[in-house]
C-alpha cells in the first residue's frame, strides 16, 4: 500500500491564517501539496456564519424551523411580496476572506515558510449546504440565486489569485442529509433522482473552476457536536457521488475526500470503494485519522481500506474547526507520522 500524502479539509481552529500556514507547513512538510487558511474567525463553524448574513438581508425574514433538526435551526424565507427569483444575495464574504489570506500565504511562501509549489486551498460550500440548512423556501428558486452568488465569489477568487497557485474545494455535506432524509429535498422524490440532481449540481460547480486551478471535493456526513447526522451504512453513497461527478465533469478532477467513521474497520464499510471510478490523476483521500484513537486506530482503518483500494492519502473525517485549539499540533504530527509509515 502506497500513501499519497495528507489533505486538510479546511477548518483549523487556530488564531488566524498565519498560524494555520505556519503550523501546517512546519509539521506536515512535503506530505501536503495545498494548505487552507483554516477558516478562522467568524468562519470557524463552516457555513453557520452565512445564517446571520441571510437574516440581515432586507428581502428575507427569519422563520421558525419546521421541526427540531441537526445543527442550527433558524431559517429564512422571502419577505411578503418579494419575488424569490429576484433576490440578490450580494457579497457572501468568501472572496474577501480568500484575498486577505492569500496575501499572507504569498508572503510566507516567498519567505520559505511554505514550500515552493504548495497551493493555497479555498474551500467553498455548495449552494445545497446553505439552502438545505437555512432556507425554509422556496428552496429551488433561492438555490439558483445562491448559486449565482457563490459563483460570483469564485470568479473574484480566481481573478485575484494566480491559477497555478490556487486549489478550490467544494464542500458537500447537506447533499447526504437529503439522501438520508434528515432534511427535506426540493428536487426528486426518490434516491436515483436526487442522486442525479446532486451529481449535476456538483459537476456544474466544478466545471466553473478554471483549468489550471486544482479542483477537489470534500464529501461529508456532518460534524456538529462531533456527530454525523446519520452514520453511513457503508461508502456506497459516497462512491456513487464521487464516481458520478468525476465522470460528469468536463475538466480534470484533482482529488476527492471521503469520511471514515472511527468505529469502522469492517470490510462491508469499505467494500464499495472497489467500484470507485476515478481517473489516475485524481487522488483519493480517506478521512480516517481520529485524535481519540491515534496512530493504531488509523492504522487499523488503513489496513481495512487498503483491501479494496491500494492507494490513497489520509485526512481527518471532517474539518478540525470544532476541536480544541490545543489538540491541533498533536493532530498534525499524527498525520505526519502516519504518512511517514505509508511512504
Amino acid at each position: 500500500m502506497v500513501g499519497l500524502g495528507v489533505h486538510l479539509c479546511g477548518s483549523v481552529p487556530l488564531t488566524d491564517a498565519a498560524s494555520v500556514f505556519t503550523e501546517a507547513a512546519g509539521r506536515l512538510g512535503g506530505h501536503i501539496s495545498r494548505i487552507p487558511d483554516g477558516e478562522t474567525g467568524e468562519r470557524d463553524n463552516w457555513v453557520v456564519w452565512q445564517l446571520p448574513k441571510l437574516q440581515a438581508h432586507p428581502s428575507l425574514v427569519t422563520v421558525p424551523p419546521p421541526s427540531p433538526e441537526y445543527g442550527p435551526s433558524e431559517r429564512v424565507r422571502p419577505a411578503p411580496g418579494i419575488d424569490p427569483a429576484a433576490v440578490d444575495f450580494g457579497a457572501l464574504g468568501y472572496a474577501q476572506a480568500a484575498r486577505e489570506s492569500w496575501r499572507v500565504f504569498e508572503k510566507f511562501r516567498a519567505q520559505g515558510v511554505i514550500r515552493p509549489g504548495t497551493r493555497f486551498q479555498v474551500s467553498l460550500p455548495t449552494p445545497i449546504a446553505v439552502v438545505g440548512a437555512f432556507i425554509a423556501g422556496p428552496q429551488a428558486e433561492l438555490e439558483a440565486r445562491y448559486e449565482a452568488a457563490i459563483l460570483a465569489e469564485l470568479d473574484q477568487i480566481t481573478s485575484a489569485i494566480p491559477h497555478e497557485d490556487l486549489a478550490i474545494q467544494w464542500d458537500a455535506a447537506v447533499e447526504f442529509a437529503l439522501f438520508e432524509g434528515v432534511f427535506p429535498s426540493w428536487f426528486g422524490d426518490d434516491h436515483p433522482t436526487r442522486l442525479a440532481g446532486v451529481i449535476e449540481r456538483l459537476a456544474r460547480l466544478g466545471d466553473a473552476v478554471p483549468e489550471g486551478v486544482e479542483l477537489g471535493y470534500h464529501l461529508c456526513y456532518g460534524d456538529f457536536g462531533h456527530q454525523h447526522f446519520v452514520e453511513p451504512a457503508d461508502t456506497s453513497k459516497l462512491v456513487a457521488v464521487a464516481s458520478g461527478v468525476a465522470n460528469a465533469l468536463t475538466r480534470p478532477l484533482d482529488w476527492v475526500h471521503l469520511p471514515v467513521p472511527k468505529g469502522r474497520t469492517d470490510a462491508p464499510y469499505f467494500a464499495p470503494l472497489a467500484g470507485l471510478d476515478l481517473a489516475p490523476r485524481t487522488t483519493l483521500y480517506l478521512g480516517l485519522v481520529h485524535a481519540s484513537d491515534g496512530f493504531e486506530g488509523a492504522r487499523r482503518r488503513i489496513k481495512a481500506a487498503s483491501v479494496f483500494v491500494p492507494q490513497f492519502g489520509i485526512a481527518t473525517e471532517c474539518g478540525m474547526g470544532r476541536r480544541p485549539a490545543g489538540q491541533i499540533s498533536d493532530l498534525l504530527d499524527l498525520h505526519a507520522r502516519l504518512a511517514n509509515s505509508l511512504d
